[in-house]
């Protein structure tokens, strides 16, 4: 058995999500497929494929192979390529985690800039607005917004991203405009829980810091759930721009408190210190510090 080449009939066959998908690919009978595969888990030592259920899915060891597998494969590659050329390549499955809001906004416009530069990187964007363990996921780079934590990770500073305080017209034409921080303990505020200390916003003027406390009858870890809650009229928010761009040009919502400074959160690349030394991983940072 060609260990190499079962590693890729078993990558294809998750992908395409078929065996006869594959077979067709590679100009061979099913059976062949199937054989392959059934070589490969049992030198593995145990089943990659569930297959008491009518549908092709993976078992837990074999989700894991396969993230290895696009891993050891995606190198292979690069190292066929550095050969070849004398140099390595930018090229390869590059797998990126951001928040979700952040991500659709400000990283998927770039993708297609990023990938007219450098055609031979094939890039999977996942968004949450959890910090995945990168190690475990087997990710290559994430995009956080905040303080890093992590230790063993290197962050690289990419900016900062501004906020303001945001309501719907029609929230403020029933509850009032706050024209000082103070006069927010008489509005519902919406806090956004994957920060530390949600519960109070900072604001300074003329170098007076003010810490507030809010206060109101809904928290949420999604960005997004944060934006439509604004829109629809049920509190106001302290959010980046970004998340509220389009919105403030369509009228929806007006920001107030404007005369305030809120403080600005960080935007790091975050990856380990392994993934630094990939090509590819490190042309997508410095590509994100030249454009975010």
């Amino acid at each position: 058995m060609d260990l190499f080449d079962s590693m890729r009939t078993f990558a294809r066959v998750v992908e395409r999500g078929s065996f006869s998908a594959v077979a067709r690919e590679l100009n061979v009978g099913q059976p062949a497929v199937s054989k392959q595969v059934r070589a490969l888990e049992q030198y593995l030592g145990g089943p990659l494929f569930a297959r008491s259920t009518r549908q092709l899915s993976l078992t837990d060891q074999g989700q894991r192979f396969y993230q290895h597998c696009q891993e050891i494969l995606g190198s292979l590659e690069t190292a066929t390529r550095s050969f070849a050329s004398g140099q390595e390549q930018i090229a390869g499955p590059l797998r990126i985690t951001a928040p979700v809001s952040y991500g659709r906004s400000c990283i998927a416009p770039l993708i297609r800039v990023f990938l007219q530069r450098y055609p031979e990187v094939r890039i999977d964007l996942r968004l949450s607005d959890h910090n995945e363990d990168l190690l475990k996921e087997n990710i290559d780079l994430a995009i956080r917004i905040g303080k890093v934590k992590n230790e063993g990770l290197v962050a690289v500073p990419l900016g900062t991203t501004t906020r303001r305080v945001y309501a719907a017209p029609e929230y403020l034409k029933q509850h009032g405009v706050p024209h000082e921080p103070q006069e927010l303990a008489g509005h519902n505020c919406i806090g956004f829980t994957l920060l530390e200390h949600f519960d109070t916003w900072h604001f300074t003027r003329d170098a007076q810091a003010l810490a507030i406390p809010i206060k109101g009858n809904v928290t949420s870890n999604n960005s997004e759930a944060i934006r439509e809650m604004v829109i629809s009229g049920l509190g106001i928010a302290l959010s980046p721009e970004w998340l509220f761009a389009a919105d403030v040009e369509q009228g929806r919502v007006v920001t107030v408190l404007d005369s305030y400074q809120t403080i600005a959160l960080p935007v790091n690349a975050v990856l380990s210190s392994e993934r630094r030394r990939s090509a590819r991983t490190m042309a997508f940072v410095n590509f994100l510090r030249e454009h975010v």
